[in-house]
């Protein structure tokens, strides 16, 4: 089902990308980037529009994510979850939200967990807007520009560093937050 759905989307080429890009952020269980990648190879020389398309869908569909979060998962969490861990999970997402929406916007993680779920814990949505676009900028054009820069050779380069170069920059990009997150700490005290 997963590969008929991702085909029935490639069948709509740069559009199918779109839509697929859009509800990636709050529904959809197919990620953008097995579509990005297919049409990337079929016209290298498109890649950072099909980037640009891809990144355009996946940010437009952020605050959807937010707001169906906001609307329905509170509710719903509430009636899962003891109150005390609803409380816990909130005052978390409030301490550490910038790194999870960050890191989770450019990781193999499902972004639609991380609009749904700062919809449901009053995350700010400007940040949330912020980070997506970094994140979501990042993934979708470092993808986009290795096809541009090494047309169908890019897809050998994904297979084999993707992941592990998406975890490494994650793993950066968590240092420098920990690192701004005390020295902010640090200058609020003062």
């Amino acid at each position: 089902m997963f590969e008929q759905l991702t085909q029935f989307f490639m069948d709509y080429g740069i559009w199918g990308l779109f839509i697929v890009s859009f509800l990636d952020s709050f529904i959809l269980p197919i990620p953008p980037f097995f579509i990005q990648i297919g049409l990337s190879l079929i016209e290298p020389e498109s890649a950072l529009r099909i980037a640009t398309l891809a990144f355009i869908g996946s940010v437009l569909g952020a605050p959807v994510g937010y707001i169906l979060g906001k609307w329905l998962g509170k509710p719903i969490l509430q009636k899962i979850l003891p109150e005390k861990w609803t409380a816990l999970a909130t005052e978390q997402f409030a301490k550490n939200g910038d790194a999870a929406v960050l890191i989770g916007s450019f990781t193999p993680i499902p972004f639609k967990m991380f609009t749904v779920l700062s919809g449901v814990f009053n995350y700010s949505i400007v940040k949330l807007m912020l980070f997506a676009i970094l994140g979501r900028g990042l993934k979708f054009y470092l993808i986009g520009t290795l096809f541009y820069l090494y047309g169908r050779h890019a897809k050998v380069l994904l297979d084999e560093y993707l992941e592990i170069t998406l975890l490494g920059i994650a793993v950066v990009v968590a240092i420098i937050w920990f690192i701004w997150n005390r020295r902010r700490k640090k200058r609020n005290q003062k």
